[in-house]
């Protein structure tokens, strides 16, 4: 038990930056947290955080003990949680973040379809395309696409998401159909705004390059150039999530195909916290369900 306390402690205040805010939360003070790491540094033989007055500073032999910590006391709180299943309920209120376009499509449904579910968890979805921040602002699990870089925060891969290069049939029909990414040169590429690259990976070296790419029109909303490439008006580099059930029916086509990028991660992120509520592994369990199944972005 000390032991379990000790590693409680260190994770508690790495991840909050002092031993104060890591205080409060074990409802114990200061000065406990510290004895807690000093006797886990002096059993270590390592020093994994550097105190002063003002601040915390984690060493690199801390920065690498805290992820297996973080690891090893999500795994022990999911375990207890999965004891508890059969007889307890989920409840209270759930608050999850994601991102605008990517949360109205493919989180929203998944949070009514888990409310049916659960009647008794009400539920708060922040869709915001700023990276936010869930300590601070009291989120219990984040959908995040890419890379991570926040490695404070505990992730789960939920599935992954290929980007392609699409157009309307009409617009193949009168410019011709790319057969390598060079042939963007000759074509009307519509871009996000101070982003023209595109990212391609070649079917033979696996080399991966950016492309630039060159257009009459860029937006910083990728919605408006799914609705530009949809009437026409040029090629867009763009999600599956967004436009797999456009591809489905016919009104988009892709191209370059054996070319595309690496596909990049879809996480759930939370705070590391001594217990995870059921409520928020429930959800993630969903999420992970859904994302993970292939049919799923086949029919979007």
């Amino acid at each position: 038990m000390d032991r379990l306390k000790q590693i409680e402690a260190f994770v508690s205040a790495a991840t909050r930056g002092s031993l104060s805010a890591a205080a409060r939360v074990e409802g114990v003070t200061p000065a406990i947290i510290g004895r807690r790491l000093d006797a886990l540094e002096t059993r270590l033989g390592v020093k994994l955080l550097l105190r002063t007055t003002r601040k915390l500073t984690i060493t690199f032999e801390g920065q690498a003990f805290l992820e297996d910590c973080q690891k090893t006391l999500n795994d022990l709180a999911n375990a207890e949680a999965a004891v508890s299943l059969g007889s307890v309920r989920a409840s209270g209120q759930l608050r999850v973040s994601a991102p605008s376009g990517f949360g109205r499509l493919h989180v929203a449904p998944l949070v009514s379809e888990f409310m049916l579910g659960n009647p008794e968890v009400r539920v708060n979805l922040n869709l915001s395309d700023r990276l936010v921040d869930l300590v601070n602002e009291n989120i219990d699990c984040a959908v995040r696409i890419g890379e991570l870089t926040d490695s404070s925060l505990i992730s789960v891969r939920l599935g992954e998401m290929r980007r392609m290069v699409v157009a309307s049939p009409a617009y193949l029909v009168a410019h011709g159909v790319p057969r390598e990414p060079a042939d963007l040169a000759t074509h009307e590429c519509l871009s996000l705004g101070q982003q023209r690259g595109w990212v391609f990976r070649h079917p033979d070296s696996g080399q991966v390059d950016t492309i630039k790419v060159n257009g009459a029109f860029e937006c910083n909303d990728g919605a408006v150039l799914h609705d530009w490439a949809l009437a026409g008006r040029g090629l867009a580099w763009r999600s599956l999530w967004e436009v797999g059930q456009d591809l489905k029916e016919g009104r988009l086509t892709s191209v370059l195909d054996a070319w595309q990028a690496p596909p990049m991660g879809i996480y759930a992120v939370f705070p590391q916290r001594r217990h995870l509520p059921l409520r928020v592994r429930l959800f993630i369990d969903l999420l992970k369900e859904t994302y993970s199944r292939p049919s799923y972005w086949e029919l979007r």
